[in-house]
């Protein structure tokens, strides 16, 4: 490629934590010599879903693919020093393994069940505890109408996605990738295949692969090269409340409705501070299809009171009486078919990465992504971890990768 300021060997749609994962891990391989611009059109990530997330880590997915990311990012996590390290100074994430815990009443124990027997063959370390043994474990748990919960006992829980964000960008920075604020209009292609990206004021990057890692901007990028994918913006809310009573040693909680919390810090003298909301899942849950980057203040109070509240009081009876606290929105970049992330090289066009449509996993996926993507684009091929099950074939073949533990 040319020294020219306006060519790359790879451009990067998006600096959040996939795009900023796969600029350090292509950066950090001691075989890649090129350059590697990085073009995000806001640097404080204000309305970022890496920045406004719930910022946790699970292995209770369904599918073989999803687990197997997640095992490789909770070891990333847990050795974050050894891999984005910069001149010894560490960075501090706050990883606190606290598990999740899904719960099921009749109806879904079977899937909880099936779902654990292949997160446990992974190597995952989650137990399936029937109802008595939950009553046992977490003594302020409801579980009159709970049959089985399944627990991480260990490589699940919580930690600063903004502090991982940061790390991911500062290493990438530390080696030699450029971050250029602006926004990328289109692709442009001739036979076949990406050669330039063009920014909306004009100018144009030449470039021999680019990514688009655009969060809830994916899709509309990716139709600018014809590459069609089903990705839409949803709005999201995350609730704060203090809750004087004891809820001790609590995990991430998913209740058989949806509604999930988790704590947040440690307890103060006036009770414990904790997030939660509800799985988008349900029309009548008002949470809505955004075509605009939502407000962060934008919060509809009523969803929490109505929908939220009342299933999380019910699951934890300490929760009937809580003091709200602050709130925000967000914007999720959900895939329609199957609410699972599209990776890889685009169907129909040499060149172009996808890495669109996570549905709420990117922060704990990006550590995987990110390595799989730069192996790809450097040896054409996954090398360690196979993610070709969440390619955009499946996408173009309406083939969707079902996954039963959504939230």
């Amino acid at each position: 490629m040319s020294s020219s300021p306006e060519s790359a060997d790879v451009v990067i749609c998006g600096g959040g934590a996939i795009g900023s994962s796969v600029a350090y891990h292509l950066a950090a391989d001691p075989g890649f010599t090129g350059k590697v611009v990085v073009v995000e059109k806001d640097p404080t990530y204000r309305l970022a879903a890496s920045a406004l997330s719930a910022a946790s880590i699970r292995q209770q997915y369904s599918s073989a693919v999803n687990i197997r990311i997640s095992l490789h990012g909770i070891d990333f996590m847990r050795n974050i020093g050894s891999h984005l390290a910069v001149d010894g100074d560490v960075p501090t994430i706050d990883l606190h393994e606290g598990g999740y815990l899904y719960l099921a009443g009749e109806e879904g124990a079977p899937v909880l069940a099936a779902s654990q027997a292949l997160q446990a063959a992974e190597g995952a370390d989650i137990a399936l505890y029937a109802a008595p043994m939950l009553r046992s474990k977490f003594s302020w748990l409801n579980t009159e109408d709970i049959a089985c919960g399944t627990y991480g006992v260990s490589g699940e829980g919580w930690f600063d996605g903004w502090a991982v964000l940061q790390a991911f960008r500062k290493k990438a920075r530390s080696l030699g990738v450029e971050y250029r604020q602006g926004e990328i209009a289109r692709y442009v292609a001739e036979a076949g295949r990406v050669v330039a990206v063009e920014l909306t004021d004009g100018s144009r990057i030449a470039c021999g692969a680019a990514v688009n890692a655009s969060g809830t901007h994916g899709a509309k990028l990716a139709a600018t090269a014809g590459i069609a994918i089903p990705v839409r913006s949803m709005k999201r809310y995350v609730f704060s409340f203090l809750c004087k009573g004891e809820v001790d040693n609590c995990p991430l909680l998913i209740d058989r409705t949806g509604a999930w919390c988790r704590p947040e810090g440690k307890r103060g003298s006036d009770g414990q501070l904790f997030i939660g909301s509800c799985s988008p899942l349900s029309p009548e849950q008002d949470q809505e299809w955004i075509e605009t980057e939502p407000s962060v203040e934008d919060v509809n109070w009523a969803f929490f009171e109505e929908a939220v509240w009342p299933a999380l009081a019910h699951r934890i009876p300490a929760f009937e009486q809580i003091r709200p606290g602050r709130a925000w929105a967000g914007p999720y970049d959900m895939n329609e078919l199957d609410h699972n992330a599209i990776i890889g090289p685009a169907v129909g066009l040499g060149g172009l990465y996808l890495a669109n449509g996570f549905s709420g996993h990117g922060l704990q996926q990006a550590p995987a992504v990110g390595r799989g993507l730069a192996e790809h684009i450097l040896h054409g091929a996954y090398r360690t971890l196979d993610l070709a099950d969440l390619g955009h074939e499946r996408i173009v073949e309406g083939r969707p990768l079902l996954e039963a533990n959504i939230i």
